[in-house]
């Protein structure tokens, strides 16, 4: 049975988390992934429990997979539509705190385009609240599911050289992974153009900076293309899509820099021919639909963790 100490009540970041904090997620995960690929019957983990996926920004990847670990779990789900709820008329995030106490839910998972709007949330609901990403802070089930499937492949997550490109800056997902991944003993370069690759990136753990493609690519032994976040970007950053890859999109050449072997990853949606070429995407070196596979199993993982918390004394 898994220490009380390592239940958590909410999981709103991976900043913070110690290695002893991630790795039992990684290892109940590691059961679920069993479970979905025998196609074996709902476990009851979650019976007579209420998920709500309260999405204020589209993601049909993320709602989908937490839909999937809920039901799979034995709990009823919720997916809740913003843009036909009352948010579009005018109620408040914490107004919407209150009518979700009301409904008496057990587990919250929320996206939001604000960083900090699931912290909130957390302190004004009772449910045990998940962080499905939020503005440009954290998407810390999307770290935990790429940490799974690294360590899944190479056998180890420790002592390996990452390499993390693209638009960093505006990436929640770069900026849990980059938590993660230092915190279990990893080197992790980041690459891209200087308007969308902030210096104080530096600052959150064992990071490098490059501006150099080639050179952040050479001796990897995973390589993680971003995809550009268009909608968050103001005008000029980048002169366009077909030099933005010349300089730092992912292709067959570059991939040849890397460690033999070294594992090509994307969170996706991906945009082919702009963060990453298709035939590096559909490669064998390619664990991008592993990722999304894995996402289910860890979503299911810390659904079920944080349900425990909430059940214990």
């Amino acid at each position: 049975m898994l220490e009380r100490s390592f239940l958590p009540r909410h999981l709103l970041g991976i900043e913070g988390l110690t290695a002893d904090q991630i790795v039992p997620f990684l290892d109940l995960a590691e059961s679920y992934v069993l479970l979905s690929r025998s196609r074996s019957a709902p476990r009851d983990a979650l019976r007579g429990q209420t998920v709500i996926n309260l999405f204020f920004e589209d993601s049909t990847r993320t709602r989908t997979s937490f839909e999937l670990a809920g039901k799979r779990l034995g709990a009823d789900v919720i997916n809740m539509t913003v843009a036909t709820s009352s948010v579009n008329k005018g109620e408040t995030l914490l107004d919407t705190a209150s009518t979700l106490n009301a409904m008496r839910c057990d587990l919250l998972v929320v996206r939001h385009a604000q960083s900090g709007a699931p912290a909130l949330l957390s302190q004004k609901v009772e449910a045990s609240v998940i962080n499905a990403g939020d503005g440009t802070h954290e998407h810390p089930t999307q770290a935990l599911l790429d940490a799974l499937t690294i360590r899944r492949r190479l056998g180890r997550l420790n002592d390996l050289t990452i390499t993390i490109c693209g638009d960093i800056g505006h990436s929640r997902v770069a900026r849990s992974n980059i938590h993660l991944l230092s915190t279990m003993g990893n080197s992790i370069r980041l690459v891209g153009p200087p308007t969308l690759l902030p210096s104080t990136m530096a600052q959150l753990g064992n990071v490098s900076l490059y501006s150099d493609m080639d050179e952040a690519v050479r001796g990897a032994d995973v390589v993680m293309s971003l995809r550009l976040q268009k909608e968050r970007m103001g005008a000029g950053l980048i002169p366009s899509t077909r030099e933005y890859f010349r300089f730092f999109g992912l292709d067959k050449r570059r991939l040849g820099l890397a460690a033999p072997n070294a594992l090509v990853m994307h969170p996706g949606p991906m945009n082919r021919g702009v963060e990453i070429s298709s035939d590096v995407a559909d490669s064998d070196q390619s664990v991008i639909s592993e990722q999304v596979e894995m996402g289910v199993a860890i979503r299911m993982a810390v659904l079920d963790r944080l349900s425990r918390a909430r059940m214990s004394p």
